[in-house]
């Protein structure tokens, strides 16, 4: 039963096997068994996976607009598309940049990561660029006011932190060109001020600069408008693509929507500085919902990628809420499923054995495994089947302790949970903010002890309900869960 998990994991870190876990072996197949009984997608190792022999298998003789065309990746592009068709017939350079306005990048960069990927499994060379210049100056675009000024230290920080993000997905493989790390900060950061001028701002005029949406937004903007270093964004970013273009050969620079301006500033400056030069722009729509809010963000904020920011069974969940209406789209553009699966999964979902969720499950595994890894998905199922109530034979502590990263928890003394009043556990624990809303609580059926619903008012926590004598899983209701410990003490007999 294992056997797929590891299987697709090691698949998405390119054979790399990295299933190394101290806890026993039977935690991991508990989870995975809990997870089954709710899977009713029964595809086989090779059909799950995000293997790259699965991806190159798919992607061979395919020439990488039509990919990206197929999965809905392609928004604009410069020229009739005739010339970029041909550009891409033959190996070339493309690039994406990121910025580092935090220490982690969201659902929405994923899509960028993505593109990144499927240009190297179709035989192209991505650059991945971290603006740790531009992260000094900030994107106006999309902005309805100036972005705060970062510190050298925490743009630093940023850009490694992100660079890690990237490179979970973007990494080297056997047989396909290698990616490459840049850093704007290492060819701008050399540039003084004058130079910048001389070399630079002097083939920028303003009326194309001013046209640009991310200059016109803002301009109209009461009492704000737009200062003078976020106006030369524009001329930063475009002189990155002159410079990759000369010290790399990059033909194309791809990014989401918002990004065209910007792009576009880029070939029109290098018409300039080197009129030989071909540059070509695409961008990719935003990853947005039918209701036209975007993918990327929840009710807490955005979806990071970093797990110490968001955990990875939060970022199932994330995915597995997913609209049905949204889940075939997401499948297209953020995984490297083949589509005929996709278009399988599509069909499916209009039967009448079509069990409800199927296809968000296969997204948020998928997702999951490639951003977190096997152990992330692992823990995210773990927490999953644990979370839903059940059987109190379902559980047991070490299974409560894989899920427990992902969790609130709650420690106490002994004495203060054995034979203490659930009620009064319910509110110290901060699950109810009262006795007599515990109490209502406990009436309704809306409390569960590992899992087993509890209904007598007059209830105590019992040393039996204590998984390994030291850990138990505590709910109000079916989503507010907790992970309840009692300090760790020594025998004294």
């Amino acid at each position: 039963m294992l056997a797929w998990i590891v299987a697709a994991g090691s698949a998405c870190r390119s054979g790399r096997r990295t299933l190394h876990d101290s806890r026993p072996q039977r935690v991991v197949e508990w989870a995975w068994r809990k997870h089954q009984r709710h899977a009713r997608l029964r595809m086989t190792v090779s059909s799950v996976s995000t293997g790259p022999a699965l991806v190159q298998a798919s992607v061979e003789g395919m020439h990488v607009m039509d990919v990206l065309r197929a999965r809905g990746l392609v928004e604009q592009f410069t020229g009739d598309g005739k010339e970029l068709q041909e550009l891409c017939t033959k190996p070339t350079t493309v690039y994406v940049g990121f910025d580092p306005t935090a220490d982690s990048l969201h659902l929405g960069n994923l899509l960028a990561i993505i593109v990144l990927r499927w240009f190297q499994l179709c035989g192209h060379t991505p650059i991945a660029l971290v603006g740790g210049a531009t992260g000094k100056v900030g994107d106006p675009s999309g902005k309805s006011s100036e972005r705060p000024v970062m510190s050298e230290e925490t743009i630093l920080h940023n850009a490694k932190c992100i660079q890690a993000n990237i490179e979970q997905v973007l990494k080297p493989q056997e047989g396909l060109p290698n990616p490459i790390f840049v850093n704007n900060i290492d060819w701008i950061g050399k540039m003084s001020f004058l130079d910048f001028l001389r070399d630079v701002g002097k083939h920028a005029r303003l009326g194309v600069m001013l046209a640009k949406d991310s200059v016109k937004s803002r301009l109209n903007v009461d009492n704000e408008g737009m200062s003078f270093t976020e106006f030369t964004y524009q001329l930063l970013q475009g002189y990155d693509f002159v410079h990759l273009s000369h010290e790399y050969g990059v033909r194309i620079q791809m990014g989401g929507s918002d990004q065209w301006g910007n792009i576009t500033a880029g070939i029109d400056l290098a018409k300039k500085l080197a009129p030989e030069s071909t540059l070509h722009a695409v961008t990719f729509p935003l990853l947005t919902k039918s209701d036209g809010k975007k993918f990327g963000k929840s009710e807490q904020g955005a979806v990071w990628l970093t797990a110490s920011k968001l955990s990875p069974y939060e970022f199932y969940q994330h995915l597995l809420r997913t609209e049905d209406a949204d889940v075939i789209k997401f499948l297209r553009r953020l995984t490297f499923l083949p589509m005929e699966q996709i278009d399988a999964v599509e069909q499916s979902m209009s039967q009448p054995e079509y069990v409800a969720n199927d296809a968000q499950r296969l997204l948020a595994e998928q997702l999951t495994l490639l951003v977190h890894g096997v152990a992330g998905l692992r823990s995210a199922l773990a927490t999953t089947a644990i979370a839903a109530p059940g059987k109190a034979a379902d559980l047991d502590a070490e299974a409560l302790e894989l899920a427990s990263s992902d969790m609130r928890s709650y420690t106490c003394d002994r004495a203060q949970l054995v034979g203490q009043p659930v009620v009064d556990v319910l509110v110290s624990a901060e699950l109810q903010k009262s006795r007599g809303e515990a109490r209502r609580l406990l009436k309704n059926g809306g409390v569960y002890v590992n899992n087993a619903r509890i209904t007598d008012v007059d209830a105590v926590i019992e040393e039996a309900q204590l998984l390994d004598g030291r850990i138990l899983l505590l709910a109000a209701g079916k989503k507010n869960k907790l992970v309840v410990r009692v300090h760790h003490t020594h025998a004294t007999e």
